[in-house]
């Protein structure tokens, strides 16, 4: 079942990454060709996914939306991961202390505010673009990496393994790198997986309010909120965004899963 799990994961996330790789190179139609004559047309051999009501080509939005939904997901955790998982080091080495106290209540600063309030503050200050999508996501996903580093960091320095290294005259910030961080990579790399997935959420999100992607740049969450006035005429339009996002976000779930069963000792030992 683990397996199963792992190989559905993968073939999802490489599905969409193999269609937002291609999309750099070719598309079926240009993304931002308009032909009213073809608008609306359900999908067939001409249009396999269909068209909107502008007449683009769906496959070929999806194509470049599964670029766009991507490529900000993974610069937001990037930007996550990259300042949370130090500032958690920093606080389990702290322990207690000054710099522990500060950088969590400085977390708790930042989940008192979604991501969407954070957004819409950081748009009305710079405006509305997949730029400060990013940074709202990266923003939000900083104490979530924090907390989970800490966490994890925390039991590994009561082990004897931790103390010979301070015996041996390493200091916190060598033991952080050298010791703790190895020991906790499979914790981030599961996380990284699941925030990945809920950057892509994130992003739909935000562009479906307008503050994502700007036109004439495709996004799943921009294409949804153009298509719901077409439900009920053309059920396409708005099935194959929301279809993307549904497969995209259920494979890196899965992965992120499996991966957990599979790096996770503790699981392991249970099942052996």
């Amino acid at each position: 079942m683990r397996r199963a799990t792992l190989t559905l994961g993968i073939a999802l996330t490489a599905l969409a990454l193999a269609a937002a790789l291609l999309s750099w190179a070719w598309t079926p139609y240009s993304v931002t060709g308009v032909s009213i004559a073809d608008k609306l047309k359900p999908p067939g051999p001409d249009h396999w996914l269909g068209t909107d009501h502008f007449g683009r080509d769906l496959l070929s939005m999806v194509m470049v939306g599964a670029r766009t939904s991507l490529a900000v997901a993974l610069v937001a955790v990037g930007i996550g991961m990259g300042v949370g998982v130090p500032l958690g080091l920093i606080a389990a080495a702290g322990r207690g202390g000054l710099a522990d106290e500060a950088i969590m209540r400085g977390n708790d600063l930042i989940f008192a505010f979604p991501s969407l309030v954070i957004a819409i503050l950081i748009t009305a200050a710079l405006g509305p673009s997949a730029l400060n999508a990013i940074l709202a996501i990266g923003i939000f996903n900083i104490p979530v990496f924090a907390r989970v580093t800490r966490a994890g960091a925390l039991p590994l320095w009561t082990l004897d393994f931790v103390r010979a290294a301070q015996v041996a005259g390493k200091g916190p910030a060598r033991i952080s790198v050298e010791h703790i961080l190895p020991n906790i990579a499979s914790l981030l790399i599961v996380q990284g997986t699941i925030q990945f997935s809920l950057g892509i959420l994130a992003e739909a999100g935000l562009s479906y309010v307008g503050l994502g992607a700007q036109p004439p740049t495709p996004s799943w969450g921009r294409m949804l909120a153009e298509a719901q006035t077409m439900v009920t005429i053309a059920p396409h339009v708005a099935i194959v965004p929301g279809l993307a996002i549904v497969l995209t976000v259920l494979g890196l779930n899965l992965l992120g899963d499996a991966l957990r069963d599979a790096l996770d000792p503790r699981l392991k030992a249970r099942t052996a």
